[in-house]
């Protein structure tokens, strides 16, 4: 900002304040911990075609005691029966295992749909990190304008203190009326009105640039816009728009987990293929034997046809071609409301260019008027008046032209936004992107383990 004073030792920079946000922002790190959880869906998934294994074991004492039928006496005609009792301690342990062959595609659509979920989440994180950074360059360049505006508002209270002091002193004299006095009181007080609320409005952005980039505002050098990294024409914009903003890439995404679900769930009507094995080992199972030890091992063959249970496949069927319908408006609205935004973005930016222009000539303006008032006002052709809205004129032409600065990069910042292009690596951070696919690749093919991967 041309009007910000000369950076002090120990000045951070724009891009420095926006590599501290990328890498400790709360909101980006709770996205990227989102996506860490979402990359555990793939393997969730894969788990339908692995094997599975589980031991069962038994053990406890047990008393019985038998009444077997022998016949009828032949004195008396009676039934007879013969007694036993059981006394012993039964044990065994069962290991299953068992694989699925076939399971009608379920398990590979199922796996492919969590990619694609896995997807859409990274083009949200970099959704949030896109809305972090413009978020971060917004809270830089407000304390930066909030800054240079309490600057002017307290030269312009000292300027007018004087003006009163000139005022008062010529009043005495009788060069001027108690009523030029006034209105220069007047002036005065609004003017350390303005300066109260220049303060208020500094207090509040610090607080949002400590919010959003983690640490105090001290020292802040002026920043310059990114128009350079945006494409030369609207069309060319709203062409990059449509197939990089992280929006539209992210229902495209959400488009291919509605289609895999339709697979899925055509999968329920398709026959299932296992095998499984058991192997046992029992003591003292048999009653009246209890030194006896069974062991046992076998194999089979399962087929599974589904004929007709109820309709609840058919219904969840046409529920997920629903869905998919969904999903297919959902990205044809992301794309119309990309495109809005970048036209709206390109219109800003081109507004904040033109007032830019206009205030650096309102500023030149106001200066000439200001030193012709005042000298009129020497001769006697001007009034107090005349020369404290001169005043007032030139400073509101200096906060606009501040504004504008501040507008045009914020602006400039928005568009790269809204054409997908605003990141670490497009704005030259010196940080270490994040790389989402680590730690995917760290846990897809995992079959065990409960502790989450180092790397991220």
């Amino acid at each position: 900002m041309g009007l910000a004073y000369p950076p002090a030792a120990g000045a951070e920079t724009l891009k420095e304040a926006l590599a501290r946000a990328y890498h400790g922002n709360p909101d980006i790190n709770q996205q990227r911990a989102n996506v860490r959880a979402k990359d555990e869906d793939a393997p969730k998934a894969a788990a339908g075609m692995r094997p599975k294994a589980s031991i069962s074991a038994s053990a406890g004492p047990q008393n019985s005691n038998i009444k077997i039928p022998a016949g009828r006496s032949q004195l008396t005609g009676q039934r007879t029966y013969m007694y036993d009792e059981y006394v012993g301690h039964p044990r065994g342990a069962t290991l299953n295992l068992s694989q699925t062959l076939y399971d009608g595609g379920r398990t590979g659509n199922s796996v492919r749909q969590a990619e694609a979920g896995v997807h859409a989440a990274r083009e949200g994180m970099r959704l949030t990190e896109q809305a972090t950074l413009q978020n971060g360059a917004t809270a830089y360049m407000n304390v930066l304008r909030d800054t240079a505006v309490l600057d002017l508002r307290r030269n312009n209270v000292a300027v007018l203190e004087q003006q009163l002091e000139r005022t008062r002193d010529r009043f005495a004299v009788g060069e001027v009326t108690r009523t030029d006095v006034a209105q220069a009181e007047s002036t005065l007080a609004q003017a350390h009105t303005e300066l109260y609320g220049a303060q208020g409005q500094l207090r509040t952005s610090v607080a949002n640039y400590r919010q959003i980039i983690g640490a105090e505002a001290k020292n802040l050098k002026p920043a310059q816009s990114v128009e350079t990294l945006l494409p030369r024409s609207l069309d060319q914009a709203i062409a990059v728009a449509i197939v990089e903003h992280p929006g539209v890439v992210a229902a495209q995404h959400q488009v291919d987990v509605a289609a895999l679900a339709v697979k899925v769930a055509e999968g329920a009507l398709l026959p299932t293929v296992s095998v499984a094995a058991q192997l046992s080992q029992q003591y003292d199972s048999f009653l009246g034997s209890p030194a006896t030890r069974q062991f046992s091992a076998g194999a089979s063959g399962r087929l599974d046809v589904p004929l007709y249970q109820g309709g609840a496949e058919y219904a969840s069927i046409r529920q997920a071609k629903e869905q998919l319908g969904q999903a297919r408006f959902n990205a044809d609205l992301q794309r119309d409301s990309v495109r809005a935004s970048v036209v709206s973005s390109y219109a800003q930016l081109d507004t904040a260019r033109a007032s830019l222009v206009s205030g650096q000539a309102a500023v030149k303006a106001a200066e000439i008027a200001l030193r012709g008032v005042r000298e009129e006002a020497q001769v006697g052709q001007r009034t107090t008046l005349d020369v404290l809205n001169a005043q007032y004129a030139l400073l509101n032409a200096r906060v606009a032209l501040i504004i504008a600065q501040r507008d045009r990069v914020v602006a400039s910042y928005a568009a790269l936004g809204s054409i997908g292009r605003l990141s670490a690596e497009s704005l030259s951070l010196d940080v270490v992107a994040y790389d989402p696919s680590a730690h995917f690749e760290q846990v897809r093919g995992l079959w065990l383990g409960v502790d989450t991967p180092a790397q991220r």
